[in-house]
């Protein structure tokens, strides 16, 4: 078995962009516009363009530089590559760190759903399974993405037929002056900022095609068009979603409540379809674990090829030619944060490592000698600043968290080169 062994290119552009959609429509669509809502109040759309801005400055930068450096690890290897060593290792560190406790979250989230008082074990079998899944090769990983993800897609077209027809009673109520009817105004223009923040890290999982290009075919082409076409896809149903919940629920309400989907379907008249909602729910989750699980096993594999990592996780084999060594590792670390910690408690720093990720893509793309129409130089100075804006104005908690995390990934990697030398 040759350790350096590459992984197979298998991976059309609809596959691609499953891949991407499914991480960009997991749980995260159900209860965040509730938080937005919380925030941004009546502007609640215009923190999704925000958002939605912000995030192309950082798709069309990694279409970019995918579509020239075609490999396992995305930002990870552009980061070497146009920057040099430790920029390259700090994205990557901060992603392996940061979505390892993310997968543990999601599957937490997963487990919730699906058996509330057996959540834990419920989400390491979530784990186990889905790791099963990606050993059998990417193309068994993008066809369960394609099933849930079409799930998902059905039933957020049922809470928009749902929010569409009504009735509004929130509204009739509050025009007849009903106490409490529509609930108490909720944040304002000053919030639209961290709910754009919130919107973003919704729909941010486009990044995940990259980490997986090493096995897209023809990847100048698929890998741009995927990026895109993911985005493109996602963008318009978040801000289909937040027109018809804004019309369908009061500002207040909106805002106040956990399942803001869900209180859609339950306030129409097609409120017997709740549980559809619920499973839907439980299916997103568990498409976004899948694709963060493979996402970050080949930024594991990227850097155990230059050192970064123990060399051993580099193993590529088996007869589905996949980094088996690297999934079972990632599989290990998630179970063990499910098992011995309080997974949501730790996630919040993972925001800031991937934030700092994204701005280390934006300044490598910025050192492409060539850049598209579509995508002018300009665009990368507006992403990098956007995305160390948004990593500063997360809550101290996190930042110092993942700052700490960062810091101690240096230091174990300094004395490393240095004992090497």
């Amino acid at each position: 078995m040759n350790p350096h062994r590459q992984l197979q290119r298998r991976l059309g552009v609809f596959d691609a962009t499953s891949i991407g959609l499914g991480s960009m429509l997991g749980a995260g669509v159900f209860v965040v516009f509730s938080p937005a809502a919380g925030l941004a109040g009546q502007f609640l759309v215009l923190a999704v363009l925000l958002a939605a801005a912000v995030a192309y400055c950082n798709a069309v930068a990694s279409a970019e530089l995918a579509a020239r450096y075609p490999a396992s690890g995305g930002t990870y290897v552009y980061g070497r590559q146009r920057l040099g060593e430790w920029p390259g290792f700090l994205a990557g560190w901060g992603f392996v760190s940061g979505k390892s406790a993310s997968c543990a979250a999601m599957a937490l989230t997963f487990g919730h759903y699906m058996a509330p008082d057996y959540a834990v074990p419920v989400a390491v079998a979530a784990v186990v399974s889905l790791t099963a899944v990606n050993l059998f090769g990417i193309t068994r990983t993008a066809l369960l993405t394609r099933v849930l993800l079409c799930f998902v897609v059905a039933v957020l077209l049922f809470v928009a037929v749902a929010a569409f027809v009504g009735p509004h009673p929130t509204w009739a109520v509050a025009a007849d002056g009903g106490p409490g009817a529509g609930g108490t105004a909720a944040g304002g223009l000053g919030g639209v900022l961290p709910a754009a923040g919130l919107m973003f890290f919704a729909f941010a999982g486009y990044a995940r095609i990259a980490t997986l290009g090493e096995e897209v075919k023809d990847p100048a082409r698929t890998i741009p068009r995927a990026i895109l076409a993911a985005l493109g896809a996602a963008f318009v149903i978040y801000l289909g979603l937040a027109l018809l919940l804004q019309n369908h629920l009061p500002d207040g309400r909106l805002a106040a409540t956990d399942v803001p989907l869900l209180d859609a379907v339950l306030h129409s008249r097609l409120a017997a379809g709740a549980p559809l909602v619920q499973a839907g729910a439980a299916a997103a989750s568990l498409g976004a674990l899948l694709a963060l699980i493979t996402g970050v096993g080949r930024t594991t594999l990227a850097m155990a090829r230059e050192r970064d990592l123990p060399a051993a996780l580099a193993k590529v084999g088996g007869q589905h030619t996949v980094p088996f060594v690297a999934e079972l590792a990632v599989a290990a670390v998630v179970i063990l944060l499910l098992l011995t910690t309080d997974v949501m408690a730790v996630v919040g720093f993972s925001s800031f490592g991937v934030l700092i990720y994204y701005a280390i893509t934006n300044a490598a793309a910025f050192t492409l000698e060539k850049h598209p129409p579509h995508a002018p130089r300009w665009l990368n100075v507006a992403g990098f600043g956007g995305y160390l804006l948004l990593a500063f104005t997360l809550p101290p908690a996190s930042v110092l968290g993942m700052a700490a995390v960062l810091a101690a990934g240096v230091a174990v990697r300094f004395l490393v080169v240095r004992l090497r030398r």
